[in-house]
């Protein structure tokens, strides 16, 4: 008996939601164009949110819905105590109040500048939260989500920065190209910037209230320690880097390949990894199976493989969602993670846990 070498590349589809990318500019409309579909063709005149399937990839130019993922002290509790309430009884509020309070909202963002919302606070400046409210208010006029922000951390990640985002916390995508991975779920809870049903009563009820500043929510990244990178690989500073989040779900490894020849060899592990390329192009190889991989190109790796990458150019990127399977109980059906594209203005990686 033969048996079948664990690499199979993915095809994946696109949802197309109002808060994604137009046409063309749209990451993931065109990494799906890469794995077509039978008659998918971009148009250019629709956008296009996330790459779907074994991977999903996200893309955003407006606004992303404020969603909700499910899955010490006195002070503390009290003071989550006094947001939950100050929440419910914003997330109650009359439709024709908010339309209202969002006006004489734009109109002070507009009016002080730099001095909107006391001039701003550790994290952010007052102009920086008053050009935010203005942008958003044109993207969902008079939503409810424009009061919901002043409750969240304003947070702009860089090129290879990352924040893992914890289950029953509230959080919204406002632009740009990022990666995330969750665990196995579909759960989502809305609160604002959509025009979907905002389930007010389920969101408030399961919401943590748990609080921190930006630089705590910050993942640390690190060299991965299980990947063997050649000479090529050494000398033009490639790199493999572990995200690796505070739950035995998954863990995210970037690779950047940033010579022809290049290689990294990644050591097998117990559990299934998905790969997605998001620049240049290069080769993927398990056992003797060797496969093209360039943007846009998905890939699932099986249990107990051993994984080699290889450039064929000066710059070649991918992203390795990947969970470690520690006993019969963990191998069932949810036990793959979910990774995602995502469009932002610069590449991130957000991480989430189980909904």
């Amino acid at each position: 008996m033969v048996l079948q070498v664990p690499l199979f590349r993915l095809q994946c589809g696109v949802n197309s939601y109002d808060w994604g990318k137009v046409g063309k500019d749209s990451a993931a409309a065109k990494f799906a164009a890469a794995t077509p579909a039978e008659g998918f063709s971009i148009q250019e005149d629709k956008p296009y949110a996330e790459l779907v399937g074994e991977s999903k990839a996200k893309e955003f130019q407006g606004a992303v819905s404020g969603q909700e993922t499910s899955d010490k002290k006195e002070d503390e509790e009290k003071n989550k105590k006094a947001l939950q309430t100050l929440f419910t009884s914003l997330m109650q509020s009359k439709p024709e109040d908010v339309e209202q309070a969002s006006k004489d909202l734009i109109a002070a963002a507009k009016k002080e500048g730099s001095d909107f919302a006391g001039g701003g606070g550790p994290s952010n400046t007052g102009k920086e939260l008053a050009d935010l409210v203005v942008r958003l208010d044109s993207q969902f006029p008079g939503d409810i989500g424009l009061f919901v922000l002043f409750f969240l951390n304003y947070v702009k990640l860089e090129v290879g920065e990352a924040m893992f985002l914890k289950a029953d916390d509230i959080h919204a995508y406002l632009s740009g190209n990022i990666i995330e991975c969750m665990a196995a779920s579909d759960n989502v809870v809305r609160a604002g910037f959509t025009p979907k049903f905002k389930d007010v009563d389920t969101l408030t009820s399961m919401l943590t209230y748990s609080y921190a500043p930006i630089e705590e929510q910050k993942m640390n990244p690190v060299d991965y320690p299980y990947v063997t990178l050649n000479r090529e690989a050494y000398s033009s500073g490639s790199a493999a880097t572990l995200y690796d989040p505070p739950i035995e779900e998954f863990s995210v490894v970037k690779t950047d390949l940033k010579k022809k020849g290049a290689k990294a060899t990644f050591e097998a592990i117990e559990g299934p990894s998905i790969f997605i390329c998001t620049s240049g192009e290069g080769k993927i190889s398990v056992g003797p199976k060797v496969e093209e991989i360039k943007t846009g190109y998905v890939y699932f790796v099986g249990s107990t493989a051993e994984v080699v990458l290889e450039s064929e150019g000066e710059e070649f990127t991918t992203f390795k969602a990947f969970c470690e399977l520690h006993g019969k109980e963990d191998a069932d059906a949810n036990s793959c993670p979910e990774l995602s594209m995502t469009s932002h203005t610069s590449e991130a990686v957000v991480l989430r846990g189980r909904a």
